[in-house]
């Protein structure tokens, strides 16, 4: 951006400034000479995101719907160069320095208009109220309703230099003095290692910053006009980035209101009444073309949002100079997430590796392929099923001991520790950062100065209740939504996630029902094909089905929540969000984990014996685990969804559904490709901006991590690759949330934020939820407690032989109940007497048959002590000081430099009264960490 010569500087005794700026520079015009090139062609598109005259930067845009005559309409689709360039001259040719709010039109068109219908009249006389009071602050506008875009004029709005220092000293925006100092590198042994991994690993650092000389370090204070010479004021233009002059320009819209109606109107209110149909901050410009002027968009597009760089870190300083402090948190804390991840995949392949190479070793699983071993076990199913021999489900046992060995275990108390080091090491990460971006002094006064402002529909909602109680409340009395008035909502709400939660659970059960039916199905087929291989067959299908509902419930579940947080009317933005968060969390969670539940802990267990079955639904006898376990569906349900869910959910809709949308715009154009491009070429930066997708949040980026995180830490130990995946998982999605967020989303608000909130104690949660559920799953669903058991109580020889026998109980097949028993006995060739199956039961020749033996009453007594000294044992090291100087050690963060400190007091105490100066001593601890 060019220096405007209009920006003075400040006096500090100037106490209007403001208002005087307004009076002198209100009438002044725009050069028309600067509009053009030599050969008539516009500059607009050259200048990048300013205003006509080339030197004013647009700081906002505000966009709204326009009615034009049918015949214009007509014209303006053949999106001529020549008439284009016509109309912007015709357009700029009566506009002043601070644009008339109506434009000058022929009487025709002037007729045409006052055909419109109401509400386009209200809208239009709420827009030129606003405008009106947004001129009073001191903004500068410009409009621009001959756009190639039918149907949509641009209000472009400009932060004169008086306006952004007085917001700045409002806002308490902490900015660069002209104080520096050099970092002084410590000398212990671990900033030495520190510094020599850094050398170590510098080719994987982004070159974002290669003209800052790391070592210096300038002070930061919050704003004062009245002592401007203290800060660095040598390039004006630049002292506001982009980033804080969008952030100043949308503090001033929100303290803007239209109060001629009967109800005051915000700049939310206005959105969500269709006033204005959008508000959004510029990019800085274009980031492909020969002609794309550097800028950090193009930088970061290169340095992070291209998958040729996945293998470096990530530019967080730039992300967040560019995006704000809230969207370089959630990337920082993706990458740290993703750099912990290496490790815990890099022992989940071992222990997978360890399973592959023990199990020709593995004696349970050498008894049960052993066909000497003629082990005659009882029917899986009334009547369709038949006898069959043990060593057919060799294939089964051998598989499911590549996760359920004993290195499970040891993988297990490994991710509890792991859980634990990255919320520490992330709790410091955020700390570093806090310093490092000047939030320190970010504390609650500020969180309330800066909290957002009532939404539009809780204002709605009240304005109504207003013109209720019009005749019946006090003038003075303040009106507003109380719980009474909510009731009905929070009513709503509670039955609605109750019954999604019910339906949940139900579609779990319709898909047990089906495993049932088609594996009786599929054992009286007569097809050989169909009957080699039944589990493989039911386990995938059902998995494969699982994964279908939970995608389409998913998106469901996030319509209704966002569908039952709106019923309620919350205040602000904030209390939208947690409500929000709060609702599509349990209604996700429970989508995706219900199945893994039944899995781990219901199935199999809820079974009764042979003769004695459990049915449900009248004749659906339900489904067992196979004989080694239910590990192996377990894993395979929780690989399925997982990968699904990231491959289906999170990259193919990302990547898919913005690919879908532009190719059916296209098809919907009447332009081919070559005359689109060209079009787009001509098309100025708030044009460029409005056709990219709005910002809609970080939580439905959060949330599916949030997912993954689960995934990864309460079921792990049934599924040691499940890092690995992860991992593979979000060096794609860091990638693809940047090239999104660089090409394809309209840049955000930049939102200052301290941590990532809720996200955080959500997973913390988790984190101490999956102790208790790999617990549970060592103890429950694997055979590490009974293999334990067996070995140390009732093994003779101390070893794992005879484990198989020892676990299968005695059935004496005359004491099937009538109707189930098979229809083909004769199925093996034999006849069978004796048939057996999994339980620690009495054999039918005790005085007790069938009952519940000795040997199942001890193994219970070891599964629940292993769940007990396992969670007093993850609860250590929760509590233990000695993790926490652990990661003080590991993940070391420097203290303040006290020369700095030192010649930051001199420096205050020469340059602010002493009276009138509050300094934060934390703000001189950002440079040294």
């Amino acid at each position: 951006m060019r220096r405007n010569d209009s920006y003075l500087p400040v006096p500090g005794e100037e106490k209007n400034v403001d208002v005087d700026f307004v009076n002198t520079k209100a009438a002044e015009s725009i050069p028309m000479k600067n509009l053009y090139a030599d050969d008539g062609s516009s500059l607009c598109h050259r200048l990048g995101p300013y205003f006509s005259d080339g030197r004013r930067r647009v700081d906002y845009v505000l966009a709204y719907h326009i009615q034009k005559p049918s015949s214009i309409r007509r014209q303006s689709s053949r999106f001529s160069d020549s008439s284009f360039i016509q109309r912007i001259r015709r357009n700029m040719s009566i506009r002043s320095s601070r644009a008339p709010l109506q434009p000058k039109e022929d009487p025709e068109i002037a007729a045409q208009e006052q055909r419109t219908d109401y509400h386009e009249d209200d809208k239009r006389f709420r827009r030129e109220e606003f405008e009106e009071n947004l001129l009073e602050t001191g903004l500068e506008l410009e409009k621009d309703e001959g756009s190639k875009i039918l149907g949509i004029g641009f209000l472009k709005i400009h932060a004169p230099w008086n306006v952004l220092c007085r917001e700045a000293e409002f806002m308490k925006l902490k900015m660069p003095t002209k104080k520096f100092y050099e970092v002084k590198q410590g000398s212990n042994v671990v900033e030495k290692i520190r510094l020599f991994i850094h050398k170590v690993t510098a080719p994987l650092h982004p070159q974002v910053d290669a003209n800052r000389p790391e070592s210096i370090k300038s002070l930061s204070h919050p704003f004062s006009r009245e002592k401007q010479h203290l800060f660095d004021l040598s390039d004006r233009d630049k002292f506001f980035d982009s980033k804080t002059r969008s952030s100043i320009v949308y503090e001033v819209l929100k303290r803007t209101r239209c109060t001629r109606a009967k109800y005051s109107m915000g700049i939310t209110s206005l959105l969500a009444n269709g006033v204005y149909t959008s508000a959004y901050p510029l990019h800085d410009g274009d980031i492909e073309g020969v002609n794309a002027e550097p800028n950090d968009r193009k930088l970061l597009y290169e340095e992070w949002a291209s998958y040729s760089v996945f293998y470096k870190y990530q530019p967080i300083g730039l992300i967040r100079k560019y995006f704000g402090e809230k969207v370089g948190l959630y990337f920082a804390w993706l990458g740290v997430y993703t750099q912990m991840l290496i490790p815990a995949a890099i022992v989940g392949v071992i222990v997978f590796l360890y399973g592959c190479a023990t199990v020709d070793d593995n004696i349970p699983s050498m008894e049960i392929c052993d066909p000497r071993n003629k082990i005659t076990m009882c029917p899986l199913c009334d009547r369709a099923c038949s006898y069959w021999m043990l060593v057919t489900a060799c294939g089964t046992a051998r598989a499911s001991h590549l996760f359920d060995n004993p290195a499970t275990v040891f993988f297990s108390i490994f991710m509890a520790l792991w859980a634990v080091l990255f919320m520490e090491h992330w709790k410091r990460r955020q700390m570093r950062l806090n310093y490092i971006w000047d939030l320190t002094g970010f504390g609650e006064e500020e969180e309330e100065e800066h909290k957002d402002h009532n939404r539009a529909e809780y204002e709605f909602q009240v304005m109504k209740k207003t013109m209720r109680q019009e005749h019946s409340t006090p003038k003075d009395e303040k009106v507003k939504l109380t719980c009474t008035d909510r009731l009905p909502a929070y009513l709503t709400t509670l039955v609605m996630m109750c019954f999604m939660i019910t339906v949940t659970f139900a579609i779990v059960f319709g898909v047990i029902l089906y495993r049932i039916s088609i594996k009786a199905a599929l054992h009286m087929s007569t097809y050989p094909a169909a009957r080699s291989n039944i589990r493989a067959t039911v386990k995938t299908t059902a998995a494969i089905i699982n994964l279908i509902v939970i995608i389409i419930l998913d998106e469901i579940y996030a319509s209704i929540a966002r569908w039952l947080t709106a019923l309620e009317v919350p205040k602000t933005d904030n209390s939208f969000e947690q409500r929000l968060i709060f609702k599509t969390f349990i209604l996700k969670f429970v989508n995706a984990f219900t199945p893994i539940v039944y899995l781990a802990f219901f199935r199999g267990r809820l079974v009764g014996r042979p003769g004695n079955y459990l049915y449900v639904v009248g004749s659906y006898r339900m489904e067992e685990c196979a004989h080694a376990g239910c590990l192996m569906e377990l894993c395979i349900q929780l690989c399925i969804t997982m990968l699904g869910k990231q491959l289906i959910q999170n990259n193919l809709f990302e990547i898919g559904i913005p690919k879908l949308k532009k190719l059916l715009r296209r098809r919907k154009s009447e332009l081919d490709s070559k005359q689109e491009e060209e079009l787009n070429k001509t098309l100025h930066r708030h044009e460029k901006d409005h056709i990219l997708g709005p910002f809609v949040g970080l939580s439905p980026e959060y949330m599916e991590m949030i997912i993954q995180f689960g995934m990864v830490t309460l079921f792990v130990a049934s599924f040691p690759l499940a890092p690995l995946f992860a991992l593979l998982n979000n060096i794609i999605e860091i990638r693809l949330d940047a090239k999104k967020f660089v090409t394809e989303l309209r840049r955000p608000i930049a939102v200052k934020a301290k941590d990532i909130g809720i996200w955080y104690n959500l997973l913390r949660g988790l984190s101490k939820v999956a102790v208790i559920v790999n617990a549970f799953v060592i103890s429950f669903t694997s055979n590490f407690i009974p293999r334990l058991v067996y070995q140390y109580t009732y093994s003779p020889d101390g070893t794992m032989h005879g484990f198989v026998n020892h676990t299968l109980s005695y059935f004496n097949v005359s004491d099937f109940q009538p109707g189930t028993d098979p229809v083909e006995p004769m199925h093996l060739g034999y006849k069978v007497e004796i048939c057996r199956y999994k339980d620690y039961r009495e054999p039918p020749w005790s005085s007790t048959p069938y009952e519940l033996s000795k040997e199942f009453w001890a193994v219970l007594a070891a599964r629940l002590a292993f769940v007990v000294v396992f969670q007093v044992w993850n609860n250590t090291l929760y509590q233990l000081d000695s993790v926490h100087s652990l990661m003080s050690l590991i993940f070391y963060v420097g203290t303040a430099n006290k020369h700095a400190a030192k010649s930051f007091d001199k420096f205050l105490v020469s340059e602010w009264p002493a009276d009138t100066t509050k300094v934060d001593k934390n703000i001189m601890s950002d440079d040294n960490v």
